[in-house]
């Protein structure tokens, strides 16, 4: 059997993410273990406050994952009457396609939006362009972990009488003149997949709001309709975040802000010492509003350069190849044109970012990045 040396710079190691705090999550795990009670339990309804706290909001939902937690803000919006079938979500064209999933699950109706090209997230000025009179909602989706323009996009909500949902799964403790993002709607989702700024050993998500009624919806959605043991009101689901699960949040959650500054040091190491015409870095945008869980810079010769990263030892990932309205799943989205999300997406190319990455790796992405031949 021939052995394959590992790269360099991996995009992430998770075993060396954890590392540091493996001590405290076995203690964590062994707490769980000799509770006897694994589900519903202790370590959830005190990751609940804790991380409700961390947002500055009054609730947090612990779910099964980033997608149930979106969807189900929808679903209880549904069920309030204060969505119909059939309404209009504005959500970004730049986005995964759970952004779009959560949507038509719910049969609603979503209305991509291009992006603003500095920041990759929803554009405000096409927003406005966009509502119309079936427009319910604004989904705004805090892309690669840097926020939206909250601002306009909750004046322009005030003044058309919209929802304004945020999609936070990738911005955990990104914050926005002082509120941290998850504050900065009606409501918001958070995935805990196992590779996000604050990850789980497994998945699991959590809806956060300041709405009391919109909470305990959710709170009976998630668990099977039932708000009362056997009593079911509502057509729920089984989307529940686990004790294990709610352990490990806890103590990788008082350990977020300092991750977070860490990985703010090497996308600014990144971007001060990056300097090549065909590898266009990103903004930084307000203080505070980015917390790097993806380092996405653009190059019109993507392949080429993720070759040569490949040939030094980094792995660098694509976020995502494919837009939304592009995916087979979304045939009926098909005569939408979208050319700057298309031309984003055939770009974008991930640079390894983590709380973990040594001096010599960075110093390894920054020299085999200013090395890229210019292209013909």
């Amino acid at each position: 059997m021939v052995s394959v040396a590992p790269p360099r710079v991996p995009f992430l190691d998770i075993g060396e993410v954890n590392a540091p705090y493996a001590d405290e999550l076995k203690a964590a795990a062994i707490r769980v273990i000799d509770s006897g009670w694994y589900v519903l339990g202790e370590e959830l309804v005190a990751f609940e406050c804790e991380f409700a706290r961390y947002c500055g909001v009054s609730h947090t939902i612990g779910v099964g994952n980033g997608l149930d937690a979106l969807s189900l803000i929808l679903r209880a919006y549904l069920d309030r009457g204060v969505l119909v079938e059939g309404d209009e979500v504005i959500v970004p064209a730049n986005t995964f396609i759970a952004s779009f999933l959560a949507v038509t699950v719910n049969r609603l109706i979503p209305v991509p939006v291009e992006p603003d090209e500095a920041s990759f997230n929803l554009d405000p000025a096409r927003v406005e362009e966009a509502v119309g009179p079936r427009t319910r909602a604004i989904m705004a989706v805090h892309l690669y972990g840097r926020l939206a323009d909250m601002t306009a996009l909750a004046e322009i909500a005030r003044r058309r009488g919209l929802l304004l949902i945020e999609d936070a799964a990738q911005a955990h403790g990104a914050s926005w003149h002082g509120r941290k993002a998850g504050s900065l709607g009606h409501a918001a989702a958070f995935s805990f997949y196992p590779g996000k700024n604050l990850g789980a050993l497994g998945d699991g998500g959590a809806v956060v709001t300041d709405d009391d009624e919109l909470a305990a919806d959710i709170r009976a959605l998630r668990n099977y309709g039932s708000a009362e043991k056997y009593r079911h009101d509502r057509l729920g689901a089984n989307s529940r975040l686990d004790e294990m699960q709610a352990a490990m949040l806890r103590v990788k959650l008082s350990h977020l802000d300092a991750d977070n500054a860490r990985r703010r040091v090497v996308a600014e190491a990144y971007r001060d010492r990056i300097r090549h015409p065909e590898i266009h870095l990103p903004a930084a945008g307000a203080p505070g509003a980015h917390v790097w869980h993806l380092f996405v810079v653009r190059s019109a010769r993507r392949q080429a350069l993720r070759e040569h990263l490949a040939a030094y030892g980094i792995h660098a990932q694509v976020h995502y190849p494919v837009p939304p309205h592009r995916q087979p799943a979304y045939a009926s989205l098909q005569a939408w044109r979208l050319p700057l999300t298309e031309r984003i997406h055939a770009e974008v190319l991930s640079l390894p970012i983590a709380a973990t990455l040594r001096e010599e790796q960075i110093e390894c992405v920054v020299e085999a990045c200013m090395s890229f031949a210019d292209g013909p």
